[in-house]
Protein backbone atom coordinates (compact mmCIF):
# COMPACT_ATOMS: atom_id res chain seq x y z
CA UNK A 1 0.00 0.00 0.00
CA UNK A 2 2.92 2.75 0.98
CA UNK A 3 5.79 3.64 -1.11
CA UNK A 4 9.65 2.54 0.05
CA UNK A 5 10.64 5.91 -0.99
CA UNK A 6 9.20 9.38 -2.65
CA UNK A 7 10.63 12.16 -4.15
CA UNK A 8 9.74 15.29 -3.03
CA UNK A 9 9.61 19.28 -4.52
CA UNK A 10 10.04 22.44 -2.35
CA UNK A 11 7.24 24.46 -2.90
CA UNK A 12 5.60 21.66 -5.40
CA UNK A 13 5.11 18.69 -2.60
CA UNK A 14 5.56 14.95 -3.63
CA UNK A 15 5.73 13.99 -7.03
CA UNK A 16 2.98 11.64 -8.26
CA UNK A 17 0.64 13.03 -5.14
CA UNK A 18 -2.97 14.19 -6.22
CA UNK A 19 -1.86 17.52 -5.21
CA UNK A 20 1.66 18.02 -6.73
CA UNK A 21 1.52 20.93 -9.20
CA UNK A 22 4.53 21.93 -11.37
CA UNK A 23 3.73 25.19 -10.72
CA UNK A 24 3.07 24.83 -7.06
CA UNK A 25 -0.71 26.49 -7.43
CA UNK A 26 -3.84 25.30 -5.71
CA UNK A 27 -2.03 24.77 -2.71
CA UNK A 28 -3.98 26.04 0.65
CA UNK A 29 -2.35 28.26 2.69
CA UNK A 30 -2.13 29.16 6.80
CA UNK A 31 -0.52 32.12 8.28
CA UNK A 32 1.16 32.44 4.95
CA UNK A 33 2.59 29.17 4.64
CA UNK A 34 1.48 26.84 1.94
CA UNK A 35 0.53 23.40 4.62
CA UNK A 36 -0.52 21.36 2.04
CA UNK A 37 2.71 19.83 0.36
CA UNK A 38 3.52 17.09 2.72
CA UNK A 39 1.49 15.77 5.57
CA UNK A 40 2.87 13.18 8.46
CA UNK A 41 1.21 11.56 11.36
CA UNK A 42 2.46 8.99 14.10
CA UNK A 43 2.29 5.24 13.31
CA UNK A 44 1.76 5.11 17.48
CA UNK A 45 -1.21 6.99 17.13
CA UNK A 46 -2.62 4.87 14.43
CA UNK A 47 -1.84 1.63 16.07
CA UNK A 48 -3.58 3.31 19.48
CA UNK A 49 -6.31 4.14 17.71
CA UNK A 50 -6.83 0.69 16.32
CA UNK A 51 -5.83 -0.99 19.50
CA UNK A 52 -8.12 1.33 21.89
CA UNK A 53 -11.29 0.75 18.80
CA UNK A 54 -10.46 -2.52 18.00
CA UNK A 55 -10.69 -1.72 13.99
CA UNK A 56 -7.84 -2.46 12.00
CA UNK A 57 -6.92 -0.28 9.90
CA UNK A 58 -4.03 0.02 7.62
CA UNK A 59 -1.52 2.92 7.83
CA UNK A 60 -2.41 4.67 4.60
CA UNK A 61 -6.47 4.40 5.70
CA UNK A 62 -5.40 7.61 7.32
CA UNK A 63 -4.58 9.41 4.58
CA UNK A 64 -1.39 11.20 5.24
CA UNK A 65 1.58 11.19 3.33
CA UNK A 66 4.07 10.05 5.85
CA UNK A 67 3.95 7.24 8.42
CA UNK A 68 7.19 8.41 11.35
CA UNK A 69 7.93 6.12 14.82
CA UNK A 70 9.64 7.86 17.72
CA UNK A 71 8.91 11.40 16.76
CA UNK A 72 6.51 13.96 18.61
CA UNK A 73 5.16 15.97 15.11
CA UNK A 74 3.03 18.05 17.45
CA UNK A 75 6.27 19.90 19.00
CA UNK A 76 7.47 20.41 15.11
CA UNK A 77 4.68 23.09 14.60
CA UNK A 78 6.47 26.67 13.69
CA UNK A 79 9.90 24.35 13.51
CA UNK A 80 12.31 23.28 10.71
CA UNK A 81 13.13 19.75 10.76
CA UNK A 82 14.74 17.17 8.48
CA UNK A 83 14.08 13.66 7.08
CA UNK A 84 17.16 12.18 5.80
CA UNK A 85 18.50 14.76 3.50
CA UNK A 86 15.42 16.72 2.86
CA UNK A 87 14.13 19.77 4.92
CA UNK A 88 10.90 20.58 5.85
CA UNK A 89 9.15 23.31 8.16
CA UNK A 90 6.22 21.94 10.22
CA UNK A 91 3.02 24.51 9.73
CA UNK A 92 0.23 23.42 11.61
CA UNK A 93 -1.36 20.28 13.00
CA UNK A 94 -2.96 17.92 10.22
CA UNK A 95 -6.65 17.42 12.39
CA UNK A 96 -8.44 14.96 11.44
CA UNK A 97 -12.00 15.95 9.47
CA UNK A 98 -15.27 14.62 9.15
CA UNK A 99 -14.61 13.71 5.60
CA UNK A 100 -12.00 11.08 6.92
CA UNK A 101 -14.69 9.57 9.63
CA UNK A 102 -17.28 8.82 6.86
CA UNK A 103 -14.65 7.70 4.65
CA UNK A 104 -13.50 5.04 7.26
CA UNK A 105 -17.18 4.49 8.53
CA UNK A 106 -16.19 4.76 12.42
CA UNK A 107 -15.96 7.40 14.62
CA UNK A 108 -12.72 9.11 14.86
CA UNK A 109 -14.19 12.32 16.20
CA UNK A 110 -13.22 13.78 19.08
CA UNK A 111 -11.03 10.78 19.90
CA UNK A 112 -7.67 12.21 17.05
CA UNK A 113 -8.03 15.94 17.91
CA UNK A 114 -4.66 16.80 18.32
CA UNK A 115 -3.31 13.69 17.41
CA UNK A 116 -4.21 13.60 13.32
CA UNK A 117 -0.12 14.85 12.31
CA UNK A 118 1.77 17.50 11.06
CA UNK A 119 1.52 19.81 7.54
CA UNK A 120 4.28 20.96 6.64
CA UNK A 121 6.46 22.71 3.96
CA UNK A 122 9.17 20.91 2.08
CA UNK A 123 11.87 23.55 1.82
CA UNK A 124 14.72 21.60 -0.31
CA UNK A 125 14.25 18.50 -3.20
CA UNK A 126 15.09 15.21 -2.52
CA UNK A 127 14.42 11.40 -1.50
CA UNK A 128 12.52 10.84 1.49
CA UNK A 129 12.85 6.77 1.77
CA UNK A 130 11.70 4.54 4.69
CA UNK A 131 14.26 4.34 7.46
CA UNK A 132 15.85 7.87 7.16
CA UNK A 133 17.05 9.79 10.01
CA UNK A 134 14.93 12.33 11.15
CA UNK A 135 16.66 16.04 12.88
CA UNK A 136 14.54 18.24 14.58
CA UNK A 137 17.49 20.23 15.51
CA UNK A 138 17.33 21.52 11.82
CA UNK A 139 16.50 25.43 13.19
Amino acid sequence: MGHQKVSVRAGKGIEGDRYFTNTGKNRSSYKGQPDWEITLVEAEVLDAFNQSTGNKFHHSDFRRNLITRDIRLNDLVGKDFQIGRVSFYGVQLCEPCAKLQKRLGVRILPDLIGKGGLRAQIRSNGIVSVGDFFDGSAD
